[in-house]
């Protein structure tokens, strides 16, 4: 959904990462380069989900804990202003899961095992019964972050909609019980390219796949990953007509060149045949190191003070406890939880 420049002033926007590595190419088509344009369009509230992350890390929470200061020079190095934005860490946040707490007596384990995310990242992670009940539990601590800010938008990709909708449920179910609008339903802000496939052609740019390429990635690695770029497996001379249907290289140029007549007429003379894969991506990682590159030095700058990150964490996490406990604070009161 598109919100007018009118509506826009009223909406706010709750989005964010869980802090499990550094972010890469998929994280900017899909969110990061769409939240340095909101910012100048709603609120924003930019959360860095560690104790989320924790859902299915318990067994690594060094590598959480070291990555939240990792995404955060990430996001300060494509353009996210905090005087602009609020970046704030999920865990110091104590409201978010004094909420969850409140919100898991709404919602049963059968309609939490009947949502498609859920059911999805399963088995994704192999964990067939064997479930962490805070990963299964984690919509509802989502619904808890939702709400605890009152976001109206929350930009998500097509597979997460099932998480707003249950957040929703949640919310209605809550203002039916108290007999009072405290809760705020949502919308999901679903982005044009809501994601990139990984360079190996799976589905998903995945850290845990190694099919990415990171926004600090150097020059060699920019050049190193664009080599292994996944294109048309039948492509196997420059006189063969080429494909463009799942074929990577040209997927990552729609995505990133802005010569969109020259990149019509390359796909226009790949198609008709006489134009080898080495020539498409020498385009693309022409594109890609020049994308790249200013991203990657103001990530280095950030990186020289990173007690003035941390600093700008804590104030950003200062602004958004405060707008928690007020949400908190009335939820609390309408279910008979104020006592003095």
């Amino acid at each position: 959904m598109q919100a007018s420049t009118t509506e826009n002033k009223n909406h706010l926007i709750l989005t964010g990462d869980r802090p499990t590595g550094p972010l890469h190419l998929g994280h900017f088509v899909g969110s990061l380069r769409n939240r340095v344009k909101y910012q100048h369009q709603y609120q924003q509230y930019i959360m860095l989900a560690d104790a989320q992350a924790l859902t299915d890390n318990m067994d690594n929470p060094v590598k959480v804990h070291n990555n939240v200061l990792e995404v955060a020079l990430d996001y300060l190095a494509v353009g996210i202003d905090p005087a602009k934005s609020t970046i704030f860490i999920q865990s110091q946040i104590p409201e978010l899961t004094e909420l969850t707490f409140y919100y898991l007596n709404l919602v049963s384990v059968a309609r939490l095992e009947r949502n498609p995310t859920i059911k999805q990242e399963i088995v994704l992670r192999n964990f067939e019964r064997d479930i962490p009940a805070g990963f299964l539990t984690y919509p509802v601590s989502q619904a808890a972050d939702i709400t605890a800010f009152k976001a109206s938008l929350v930009p998500v990709g097509e597979d997460q909609i099932p998480m707003i909708e249950q957040t929703n449920e949640i919310v209605r179910r809550f203002n039916r019980l108290v007999n009072k609008d405290i809760l705020v339903e949502c919308q999901a802000l679903v982005p044009e390219i809501g994601r990139l496939p990984g360079i190996d052609g799976k589905a998903k740019m995945s850290k845990s796949l190694g099919n990415v390429i990171n926004l600090g990635a150097t020059p060699a690695e920019i050049k190193a990953a664009v080599r292994n770029v996944y294109t048309d497996p039948l492509h196997l001379k420059v006189s063969d007509p080429g494909h463009l249907e799942g074929n990577v290289a040209f997927t990552y140029l729609d995505a990133f060149d802005q010569d969109k007549e020259g990149l019509q007429a390359m796909k226009d003379h790949y198609v008709r045949g006489g134009l080898g894969d080495s020539v498409v991506k020498a385009r693309l990682e022409g594109i890609l190191q020049d994308m790249l590159a200013p991203i990657r030095e103001r990530r280095e700058e950030f990186a020289k003070d990173r007690g003035q990150v941390l600093q700008m964490l804590k104030e950003g996490t200062m602004r958004a406890r405060e707008v928690a406990a007020k949400t908190t604070d009335e939820v609390k009161a309408a279910i008979g939880l104020k006592h003095f």
